[in-house]
């Protein structure tokens, strides 16, 4: 039993060597477009320190954003709360998740994977990641929701050369608030979000990344789509850093109010005649 044993186990290993040997060669990286490196977002800083949804216009209202009334009144209001120094709905600052499709403003650097089932875009911003599936698979009947959502993917060869040249990627499946900008242009709260992709390389520079999204949203009159560009950095070998969001992070939310630490670790109002937090539970201050 114990010689039968162990030629039945060298089978096996014989066996998922020559699997993963096949498998590795099915994946042949010279059919798809090379993406690694690390890219940046430079066009969408251009009007200010924050990067805009649409990087070809201002933030805010300039934006344009094709809103219904419920929505747009939900934003104008956001914006009135960030001009008297609150955040609105804008939660960056409290170190939430951006989640999809805003994380796609690329806040940092991003560094895409492209493996033979799966696509990775890693996010230096809050240690984001995505999970683009390009395996064929079909929407699963209950998908767990998450802040950048479920994404499958489709390499496409789009000029026949047997080289696959741009990326269509949809996203569903999301959960908590989620805004596309430091302004918080507002998705709709139902999370029934559907963002459509595709992302191709610049026919003359490789090194510029396009990111057309269109976003299907009941926040929206009508479907609205921009197209993000991205930069690859020319260092073969780029520093990477990290987003410790956390760190010396001076905000903080009492119930639906914003507030900040002082300097001298004492709690403070954010905004200009901002009522104290209610502090029932905690004992009186001595005389």
């Amino acid at each position: 039993m114990g010689a039968r044993g162990s030629i039945v186990a060298t089978v096996l290993v014989a066996a998922l060597c020559a699997a993963t040997v096949s498998a590795t060669r099915a994946f042949d990286e010279t059919k798809y477009p090379d993406w690694r490196g690390q890219w940046t977002a430079p066009s969408a800083y251009r009007f200010g320190p924050n990067p805009s949804w649409d990087p070809t216009k201002p933030q805010g209202l300039a934006q344009e954003a094709p809103l219904t009334a419920q929505y747009q009144a939900i934003h104008d209001a956001s914006l009135a709360d960030q001009a008297a120094g609150g955040a609105g709905l804008d939660l960056d600052h409290l170190c939430m998740a951006p989640g999809m499709p805003r994380m796609m403003n690329v806040y940092g650097t991003m560094e895409i994977l492209v493996m033979p089932d799966t696509t990775y875009m890693l996010m230096s911003a809050f240690n984001d990641t995505r999970r683009i599936f390009t395996d064929g698979r079909d929407w699963p009947g209950d998908i767990e929701p998450s802040y950048p959502g479920y994404s499958i993917g489709k390499w496409i060869d789009t000029d026949h050369d047997g080289r696959f040249d741009v990326l269509e990627v949809e996203t569903r499946g999301f959960r908590g608030l989620r805004t596309l900008d430091s302004t918080a242009i507002p998705l709709h709260e139902d999370n029934q979000t559907i963002v459509k992709e595709r992302m191709f390389s610049d026919a003359a520079d490789r090194n510029i990344l396009y990111d057309e999204i269109t976003l299907i949203d009941h926040a929206f009159t009508h479907p609205w789509t921009v197209t993000k560009t991205y930069r690859r950095k020319p260092e073969a070998r780029p520093q990477w850093g990290e987003s410790r969001c956390t760190d010396n992070n001076p905000h903080t939310r009492i119930g639906h109010e914003d507030y900040m630490l002082s300097p001298d670790g004492l709690l403070m109002p954010a905004k200009k005649d901002q009522a104290a937090p209610d502090l029932r539970y905690f004992n009186k201050a001595r005389k």
